[in-house]
């Protein structure tokens, strides 16, 4: 695997993490924002494997 695959692989499981994280947070206001923020600040660090160059 490339570093870039590394990577990758690694940014997808921090976005299945932050929807478990979105999941187990149902009903608690500040908890839910906290992980859509994470999930959000995780796709944003995904978008320079999707731009071409």
């Amino acid at each position: 695997m490339t570093n870039n695959q590394i990577n990758f692989f690694g940014w997808i499981l921090f976005v299945i993490s932050a929807i478990g994280f979105i999941i187990a947070s149902l009903g608690q206001f500040w908890a839910m924002f906290g992980s859509v923020v994470f999930l959000i600040a995780c796709l944003v660090f995904m978008i320079p494997f999707f731009r071409k160059e």
